[in-house]
């Protein structure tokens, strides 16, 4: 194989480079100078950002024996990933600085994870799938653990270890039954063996169901969710916001590229769990998250509801179906690195902005970032003309054109279950009063880079077309 042959992974193969210099470069830099760390990985993203886009090809293009491809999907997702982590970088500076977390292993363990995002996305066999969720969550375990002084911290760790161990152990359980059965790792093999009526039968289906068991813990789904609320609270406030945004699409990789290129052709075997899992998700995340005094753990069981509504769309089986799942996680992650940005703005040193409460006067405070908190929470809530209602919006026309009304209700209803949560920070920042008078102490660029994150939701609400255009193209 020669080096244009290697193009197409040509981003995941930098970044690991670059990721070597970083780590190298770090052992030489003082805690005084962590600031080069800092710069040097946001650099590794701007390279890495470049290259993905460079080497961006019409077709699909498979290489490493069919187990990795580089499509119009995978560089949508890729540069998501790598825009949003950067966005996390920002944000999370001055946050670690107040805290005496200003480390190189935060960036360091931020840059593998996206790695494993990277791989994750390009995936298209299980082995290299699985490969990719180790390398992930294995940095989103040490991210969870990283303030060593933390017994919340360490807690939420050891609980997220555990039980993404058996997560991880039960999704490989399933895919070896699948190979088993199919005699191949490949998604497209698989998809063609599936077709004998000898093998389509009740071991696959056992096979699948543990699959999905496994796909439903990484994306937090009921009743898999156990973890999210106490790793959301437990980690500091820029390891949640890394976990809540970039490896959704990680997570929408995993599905796609499982459910839907392997075993899309069984989609009446996989259909009815997955159905199961997105209602309770639905339900259950919406009506636990109005009890919430804390906002991490608010909305984490937020992000529990707004997965439900993903996995209904997929559920579907239609094109339409899965442009709406990816849309609907596009626009969710930006919406969430924007509200814990939020959170991290409030924070300061020796403060954690973790309860509701916290966020009391804030318009006397910060008249603009009381308005991009509106923002946020509009669009989360998904109140037109905000992007978040186009998003929920295409998941219930999805839901209808597949001819189920009653889910479409139920989406509707827990949509305005929703709306009750997220009205309510609002009311806390724009009609209640606070004794903080205490100026947000965040550098000028952060601010901006915040700023524009609000104003992109709202900007996208008004003007969506070219990015339905963009996933229509590329499912």
């Amino acid at each position: 194989m020669n080096f244009t042959e290697l193009l197409p992974a040509a981003p995941e193969i930098l970044l690991l480079g670059l990721i070597c210099v970083v780590l190298v470069a770090d052992l030489f830099i003082s805690d005084e100078n962590r600031i080069i760390t800092f710069w040097l990985s946001i650099a590794a993203l701007f390279c890495t950002g470049w290259v993905t886009i460079a080497t961006q090809s019409a077709a699909p293009f498979t290489m490493f024996s069919g187990s990795y491809i580089s499509d119009s999907l995978s560089h949508v997702l890729k540069v998501t990933a790598i825009g949003i982590v950067a966005l996390v970088f920002m944000y999370s500076r001055d946050y670690l600085r107040q805290n005496n977390l200003f480390k190189g292993e935060f960036f360091i363990l931020g840059l593998f994870g996206l790695l494993g995002m990277m791989v994750m996305i390009s995936a298209n066999s299980l082995l290299t799938m699985y490969l990719g969720l180790e390398i992930l969550s294995l940095s989103l375990y040490a991210m969870v653990a990283f303030d060593r002084d933390s017994a919340e911290a360490s807690e939420a760790a050891m609980k997220y270890f555990v039980l993404g161990a058996i997560a991880s152990g039960t999704l490989l359980y399933g895919m070896s039954w699948v190979y088993g059965l199919t005699g191949s790792l490949q998604f497209h093999e698989i998809a063609v063996a599936i077709n004998d009526p000898e093998i389509n039968g009740l071991p696959l289906w056992f096979g699948i169901a543990f699959m999905v068991v496994g796909i439903s813990f990484k994306f937090g789904a009921v009743p898999f969710h156990m973890w999210l609320p106490d790793v959301y609270q437990g980690a500091r406030s820029a390891v949640t916001l890394y976990i809540a945004s970039a490896p959704k699409l990680a997570a929408l990789a995993l599905i796609l590229r499982i459910l839907v290129d392997g075993l899309g052709s069984l989609h009446e075997v996989w259909q009815g769990m997955i159905l199961v899992v997105a209602v309770l998700s639905i339900i259950i995340g919406n009506v636990v998250a109005i009890a919430q005094t804390n906002i991490k753990r608010m909305l984490a069981y937020s992000t529990i509801a707004h997965v439900g509504f993903i996995l209904i769309a997929i559920f579907c089986g239609t094109e339409q179906g899965y442009e709406a799942a990816l849309f609907y996680t596009l626009t969710y992650v930006v919406m969430a690195a924007g509200t814990f940005g939020m959170i991290i703005l409030l924070s300061r040193q020796g403060f954690e902005a973790e309860n509701l409460e916290d966020f009391k006067g804030l318009s006397s405070r910060s008249p603009w970032f009381a308005l991009m908190m509106l923002f946020f929470m509009f669009g989360l809530a998904g109140v037109p003309p905000w992007i978040g209602f186009l998003a929920k919006l295409n998941a219930i026309a999805a839901v209808l054109d597949a001819g189920y009304q009653a889910l479409a209700v139920l989406m509707v209803l827990a949509s305005v279950v929703g709306a009750f949560y997220y009205l309510r920070v609002i009311k806390f920042v724009y009609f209640d009063e606070s004794t903080d008078k205490t100026a947000l102490p965040v550098a000028l660029d952060t601010k901006l880079v915040l700023s524009l994150n609000g104003v992109a939701l709202l900007a996208l609400g008004l003007m969506p077309g070219w990015l339905l255009a963009l996933c229509a193209i590329v499912i």
